[in-house]
């Protein structure tokens, strides 16, 4: 009977050991993995697109959605990259250590006769783990590219967007001029909330735009209000159902900290936010002194489309281009055009990604001509409330 005993007990660890051993090359496997997906992570390119928070959209830069490589770049992406490759390549050397620590196989090859709390096994820590990782690269993924950082260089350029001339920021990378449409009340009441609606239109349906890469895509517009002091964005406490479902799920957003009552929102869609409606608190005269009752100006701004000149001052593709010498064209390389003068020197214009050229090679043409159609289609335009 206790050589029976013994027997059942010898192959019941050596099976407990043998599943343990085979669970610790598991993760052993997995945390390999890791690292090296860590390591690759960390020497690969940021992507090129991600999917913009239009909560914090701003003025509108020379691109939305799409990479370019006249643009400039930010770290931002590329350093949460490399902090989320670094937290893998850690991830790894943890999931190894468990997987071959010298205590693993022992504990479980141990029979304890008295029900007791049972420490997290390796397995366990390595499923939570690995949760832990799959939610940071999914975060990684979802971050902000440096194309979409062009929607906050105004905040960043700008202290104020409002110029001493009255001119709004925007119109100084979007220089075509486009109408926009602003109606508010004349007469409003202490702590109340109202309405300010901001048309921007435009077919949108039909119209399209150059993106950075060359291809064809649709609008996005984006709007800016510039209210007096003590003047601010309706909390959204406050907001009745009817004006909620007016916004369709627009959200403003403050311009800075120091300047609460300046508010921007976009880029959206234009083809659904055509229409966009803004709530503001009016401030109370009897708690404010520095708003007393009396006549207050407002200043709105609205865009559709993409820019022409990035905030340092270079073209975006969405512009038309122009000889920039008299002579005879004698080569056309892809988007560039070669131009031999009088004299028998050449000029070459290098034009946009998506540039539609209408001269042919041969054609004589004069300094400033265009040579390519111009393919901005949208614009931006500033209004004066009282």
């Amino acid at each position: 009977i206790v050589a029976s005993s013994r027997l059942r007990v010898s192959h019941l660890g050596r099976f407990l050991g043998n599943m343990a051993h085979s669970r610790a090359m598991k993760l052993a496997l997995v945390s390999g993995v890791l690292v090296a997906l860590g390591l690759m992570t960390s020497m690969a390119s940021p992507s090129a697109f991600a999917i913009s928070n239009p909560s914090h959209g701003v003025i509108w830069g020379a691109s939305p959605g799409m990479s370019d490589r006249r643009q400039p770049n930010s770290g931002n992406s590329t350093s949460m990259r490399s902090v989320v490759a670094s937290m893998v390549v850690v991830a790894g050397f943890v999931m190894a250590g468990i997987a071959w620590r010298p205590s693993a196989r022992i504990e479980r090859c141990i029979v304890k006769a008295t029900r007791t709390e049972q420490p997290e096994d390796a397995e366990a820590v390595a499923m939570r783990t690995m949760s832990t990782m799959a939610s940071a690269v999914l975060l990684a993924g979802s971050l902000p590219d440096n194309v979409e950082a062009y929607p906050i260089f105004a905040q960043q350029n700008y202290k104020d967007p409002r110029e001493a001339t009255g001119k709004l920021a925007c119109a100084n990378c979007h220089l075509a001029s486009k109408q926009i449409d602003v109606r508010l009340p004349h007469e409003v009441l202490p702590d109340t909330i109202f309405k300010t609606y901001i048309d921007i239109p435009c077919k949108y349906e039909k119209r399209k735009q150059p993106l950075a890469d060359g291809n064809k895509g649709p609008l996005n517009v984006g709007a800016i209000a510039v209210m007096p002091e003590g003047w601010k964005l309706a909390p959204k406490d406050r907001l009745p159902k009817p004006i909620k479902k007016e916004m369709k799920g627009l959200a403003w957003a403050p311009y800075s900290k120091e300047h609460p009552e300046i508010v921007v929102a976009g880029p959206v869609p234009g083809s659904k936010y055509s229409r966009m409606t803004l709530p503001v608190l009016v401030p109370d005269p009897s708690k404010d002194p520095n708003n007393p009752f009396g006549k207050y100006s407002f200043f709105y701004g609205g865009n559709r489309g993409r820019g022409q000149v990035y905030p340092e001052g270079n073209n975006s593709n969405n512009n038309q281009y122009f000889a920039n010498a008299a002579g005879t064209v004698t080569a056309i390389d892809g988007l560039k055009v070669t131009i031999q003068k009088a004299d028998g020197s050449s000029s070459v214009v290098e034009c946009g990604a998506g540039a539609d050229i209408v001269v042919e090679v041969g054609e004589v043409v004069t300094n400033g001509e265009p040579i390519t159609t111009n393919p901005n289609v949208g614009g931006f335009g500033q209004e004066e409330k009282e």
